[in-house]
C-alpha cells in the first residue's frame, strides 16, 4: 500500500491514556506504537488524557513516557490548566501545529466508543480507525450483537439487564432463556471489566450488582459448552483482509481471559500463533469476521474475538476497534505470523486512516445541481 502523503514526512499526533479502566493499558499499548514508529517518517507528538479526561500536551507526555511518575507530572501540569475554560480538556492540542494524522491508542471509554473520532472530525482531521458510528456501535455489546444477528453471522444468546427492569430479571428468570452458565457483561465495558462468569443466584446477585457499577445495561449472555478462544486480525477499509487465527488457552475451566490476562500478566495462558484448525472452521472464522467488520461498518484495523464450542460451532464473541498494541497483545502478534512485522503494520494502520479522510472529502454535504435544480429543492409555479 502506497502512503497517501509518501512525499512529506508526517506529523502524527499519538493520543492515550484516557478516564477508563484501561488506562495503563493504552499508555503500553502507545509506548509500543511509539517505539515502532518510523521515525524517518514520521514526526510524532505525545498527548496522554489524564485519568480525569485532561490532555496533557507533548512535553509532559514525553515527561511520563521517559519514566517519570504520572501521578508527580499531573500534579505538576494541572495547576498550568485553565478549568474554566470550556475546552480545557483539549486545549493542550495548541501545542503543536500542523498535525496530519491523529493516532488515538485509547482503550475503553473515549477511544473505542466514538468520542474522539467526534472531536477528529470536527478538526477536520485524518485519524486512524473506524468513524463515529462505526466505533459507538461496536463498542456497545448490544447493538453489536444485532447488528450481527441481522448480518447473519453467529452469535451467543442474551438478554439486556437494566436498573429498570432488573426486578424482574432475577437467576431464574435470565436462566430459563438462556442456560444457568452465564456471564454478566457491562454492555459498554471492554477488555473483561465487570465481567462475571454465573453459576447459582448468589454469583448472579453479586456480578450484577458489580456489572451495573460499569454500565446502565448489562448483557447476560449464555455460556458456549467447553469454548475455545479463537482471535483474529482484521485490517483494511473497504477490501479488509484477515490474519491467520491465534488460540487462547486457560487452563483452568473454571476461569476465562480476563484483564489480568490479556493485559498484565499472561503467565497462566497459553498462546497458540498460528493455531491450526480444521480448514473448513478456519474458513468459516475467517468468513464470519470479515463479514463483521463489514456489516458494523469498522475501517482501518480490529481484532475479533471467538468462542468455539467443544463440537466445532464458532460464535463471534466481540470486536475490538482499537486492539492492544501491550508485548503480550494478540493483535500485532498475530499479524506478526502472517507475514507483516511491526513498523509495516503500524505504516498501514496510517496509510488506511489517510486514505479514509481522503475518500470522505469527496462527499457532499450541501446540494449537489441536476441541471438548473437542486437536490432536494421543491419547485413552485
Amino acid at each position: 500500500m502506497i502512503n497517501v502523503m509518501e512525499n512529506k514526512k508526517l506529523h502524527i499526533a499519538l493520543l492515550f491514556g484516557g478516564n477508563s479502566s484501561e488506562h495503563d493499558v493504552s499508555k503500553r499499548s502507545a509506548h509500543n506504537i511509539y517505539d515502532a514508529m518510523d521515525k524517518d517518517k514520521y514526526d510524532v507528538s505525545l498527548f496522554m488524557f489524564t485519568k480525569d479526561g485532561i490532555l496533557l500536551g507533548n512535553k509532559a507526555s514525553h515527561r511520563i513516557f521517559d519514566g517519570e511518575d504520572e501521578d508527580l507530572v499531573v500534579s505538576e501540569e494541572m495547576p498550568k490548566i485553565d478549568l474554566s475554560n470550556p475546552l480545557a480538556p483539549i486545549m493542550a492540542l495548541n501545542e503543536v501545529s500542523d498535525i496530519d494524522l491523529f493516532y488515538p491508542v485509547i482503550h475503553g471509554n473515549l477511544g473505542e466508543d466514538g468520542t474522539v473520532q467526534g472531536l477528529f472530525k470536527l478538526l477536520k482531521k485524518p485519524y486512524i480507525g473506524s468513524n463515529v458510528l462505526a466505533s459507538a456501535l461496536a463498542f456497545d455489546k448490544d447493538m453489536t450483537k444485532r447488528i450481527l444477528t441481522q448480518a447473519h453471522v453467529r452469535n451467543t444468546e442474551y438478554v439486556v439487564i437494566t436498573p429498570e427492569n432488573k426486578d424482574q430479571m432475577d437467576y431464574e428468570t435470565v436462566a430459563a432463556k438462556i442456560g444457568r452458565v452465564m456471564f454478566l457483561k457491562p454492555a459498554d465495558q471492554g477488555s473483561s471489566v465487570g465481567i462475571h462468569r454465573v453459576t447459582n443466584a448468589d454469583e448472579y446477585n453479586a456480578g450484577l450488582a458489580d456489572a451495573l457499577q460499569y454500565d446502565f445495561k448489562v448483557l447476560a449472555e449464555e455460556a458456549i459448552d467447553g469454548p475455545q478462544e479463537i482471535e483474529i486480525s482484521i485490517l483494511g477499509n473497504e477490501k479488509p483482509r484477515a490474519s491467520k487465527l491465534g488460540a487462547v488457552r486457560v487452563p483452568d475451566s473454571d476461569t476465562f481471559y480476563d484483564y489480568n490476562n490479556k493485559f498484565v500478566d499472561a503467565s497462566g495462558v497459553v498462546f497458540e500463533l498460528p493455531v491450526v484448525l480444521p480448514e473448513s472452521l478456519t474458513q468459516e472464522i475467517t468468513q464470519m469476521a470479515l463479514d463483521a467488520y463489514v456489516a458494523l461498518g469498522l475501517k482501518g484495523m480490529a481484532r475479533i474475538d471467538f468462542l468455539v464450542s467443544k463440537d466445532g460451532v464458532p460464535y463471534l464473541s466481540e470486536p475490538n476497534t482499537l486492539p492492544g498494541f501491550t508485548n503480550i497483545s494478540l493483535y500485532p502478534q498475530m499479524w506478526g505470523v502472517s507475514g507483516i512485522d511491526y513498523p509495516s503494520l503500524i505504516d498501514e494502520i496510517i496509510d488506511y486512516g489517510l486514505a479514509e479522510y481522503k475518500r470522505n472529502q469527496s462527499i457532499s454535504y450541501s446540494f449537489t445541481k441536476l441541471g438548473t435544480e437542486h437536490v432536494g429543492e421543491k419547485k413552485f409555479n
